[in-house]
């Protein structure tokens, strides 16, 4: 049986968010913390321990035209071990017109026993952003490494892609390879969508051929990661938060 998803939809009338639509899965919870006018800020919060063995956990998140949605993980998420078994994770988002939004994922921990498909789907119309953070952990603190993963991203405006890669990390040996992750433990991404930079600021940072920008660290730890990665999540939060400015008002209501 298909899992429903976790949905999260909001649109703006008369110049104030709606909750249009909030429903939550097996997995999550999706809670309002607060509503400013055109902006929201929904926190996505866990109903019990995930990912386990035959678990498929989707979120769909629909951003109405001029809406400004900022997703918030009060805690990361941790793909046991599956005893055989595989686990799914999947996010869908849609940002209409003008829209943005901003997620600030906790980190994902894949551990040693799992075998798990991430896939991660956002689709931008004309004069829509996103900024998106993501830390991948391959196997906790005390494990050598970790199970099968294969993590797809596919980001598109107006239907021409923005960025597509699929990072295939179900062979142990070839994870660990020189220009793969040798031996780091730890990816995390910054990637911004629908805006520009000016320029690649730092050796973490490369500028696509559209509208958008990705930055990427390696390490052996998370916490070492994240940091390498603050001031440009910092920095094109500025520039996304510029592009939203320059979107014509008629757009918000």
């Amino acid at each position: 049986m298909t899992e429903r998803p976790a949905r999260i939809g909001v649109e703006l009338v008369d110049g104030r968010v709606r909750l249009a639509d909030i429903a939550a899965s097996r997995y999550l919870q999706p809670r309002p913390l607060g509503v400013d006018g055109d902006s929201v800020r929904i926190a996505l919060v866990g109903r019990y321990a995930m990912l386990l063995a035959g678990d498929d956990l989707r979120i769909d998140i629909t951003v109405g035209p001029g809406v400004r949605l900022e997703i918030v993980e009060p805690s990361g998420t941790v793909a046991y071990d599956a005893r055989g078994g595989d686990a799914r994770w999947s996010a869908t988002a849609r940002v209409a017109e003008g829209g943005s939004l901003v997620w600030r994922s906790s980190p994902f921990v894949v551990t040693a026993g799992a075998d798990l498909s991430r896939e991660t789907s956002v689709d931008l119309a004309e004069g829509a952003t996103a900024l998106l953070a993501e830390t991948l952990v391959l196997g906790r603190s005390y494990e050598t490494g970790a199970g099968p993963l294969r993590s797809r991203m596919c980001a598109t405006q107006c239907g021409r892609p923005l960025l597509v890669e699929d990072l295939d990390l179900r062979s142990g040996p070839l994870r660990s390879a020189p220009g793969v992750l040798d031996r780091a433990r730890v990816l995390a991404s910054v990637m911004l969508f629908g805006a520009r930079p000016a320029a690649a600021e730092t050796r973490h940072e490369t500028l696509l051929a559209g509208r958008g920008a990705l930055a990427r660290a390696l390490s052996v730890h998370a916490h070492e990661a994240e940091d390498a990665l603050a001031e440009t999540w910092s920095r094109w939060r500025t520039v996304h938060a510029a592009a939203q400015a320059e979107v014509p008002s008629l757009t918000r209501g």
